[in-house]
């Protein structure tokens, strides 16, 4: 996550639907609420981030492996997290030893990130940092042998000068010879259909049923963005209490990104498919 660009003054909605089946009545409690900015949203978010991950676990020990094997030929031993989040990718690769440097612009996501590394014995080797894309360069001291922001963060820079400014900073904090890995939703794929809806995860807690899903609101812009309308439904029983929280992504594709990269100076720019991602990576010369 990154940048606040801003979308949408906040409000907050709070009602509820009523539904009659053969079992009685069945109640929903809706909040829909509407975030200014992406900052926000992350924050409002942080404490159920988890809930979209099938398993946590499971994902933190993919995430470190398939980063060290696009590391192991770079020499990569310090690593910037421009986008750390909850800290999926920062914590699996403090795991595996390296040195880490986790940014976030989200105080709620970075909270998170710190709980999630004592929990896994590793806060000692992470350096968190509370800055966005564009704050980078006065935040955080560089060179870094890799750079990575994943989990679709970039496409949250919705003009053209913040991304040019984004990828030039990543470039600045690189040693010579660095490696630079994005990781993004495969936007190209995406524009073709535009689906509306998208499946998240079902999640049988004790005493609790949790369910995620996203809802898409397409908008032709320019430029093309997306309203990713993000629900949470839980509860047990007849009642269940639903909220939404919406954040703007903008339908930002691998082509663009890499005219970018080649404009501010990287090298050795090529695009491949890691499940649900597509990843760009590039070496500055």
């Amino acid at each position: 996550m990154l940048s606040g660009s801003k979308v949408v003054p906040r409000k907050l909605a709070l009602s509820s639907l009523i539904s009659k089946g053969r079992q009685g009545v069945f109640v929903f409690w809706v909040e829909n609420v509407v975030d200014n900015d992406t900052t926000l949203f992350y924050d409002a978010v942080a404490d159920d981030y988890h809930w979209w991950y099938r398993d946590w676990d499971t994902q933190l020990e993919r995430e470190g492996l398939n980063l060290r094997r696009y590391f192991r030929d770079h020499g990569v031993q310090t690593v910037l997290d421009a986008s750390c989040g909850p800290g999926t990718q920062t914590i699996a690769l403090a795991r595996l030893g390296y040195h880490v440097t986790a940014a976030d612009p989200s105080a709620g996501l970075l909270e998170r990130a710190r709980q999630h590394a004592a929990e896994y014995e590793v806060l000692d080797q992470i350096n968190f940092v509370q800055s966005d894309f564009q704050n980078l360069l006065n935040q955080v001291p560089g060179p870094f042998d890799a750079v990575i922001t994943k989990g679709n963060s970039l496409p949250h820079l919705l003009r053209d000068e913040e991304i040019e400014e984004t990828l030039l900073a990543f470039y600045e904090l690189l040693r010579p010879g660095g490696l630079l890995l994005i990781g993004m939703r495969d936007f190209e794929l995406l524009l073709e259909d535009r689906p509306r809806f998208w499946p998240g995860q079902v999640h049988d807690e004790p005493g609790e049923q949790i369910i995620t899903f996203d809802i898409w609101d397409w908008d032709d812009g320019p430029p093309i963005t997306v309203t990713l309308n993000r629900f949470m439904v839980r509860g047990d029983g007849e009642t269940y209490q639903t909220s939404k929280r919406p954040v703007v992504f903008r339908a930002l594709t691998a082509e663009e990104v890499e005219v970018v990269m080649s404009e501010v100076g990287f090298e050795n720019i090529h695009a491949q498919h890691d499940r649900w991602e597509r990843l760009m990576l590039a070496t500055r010369p």
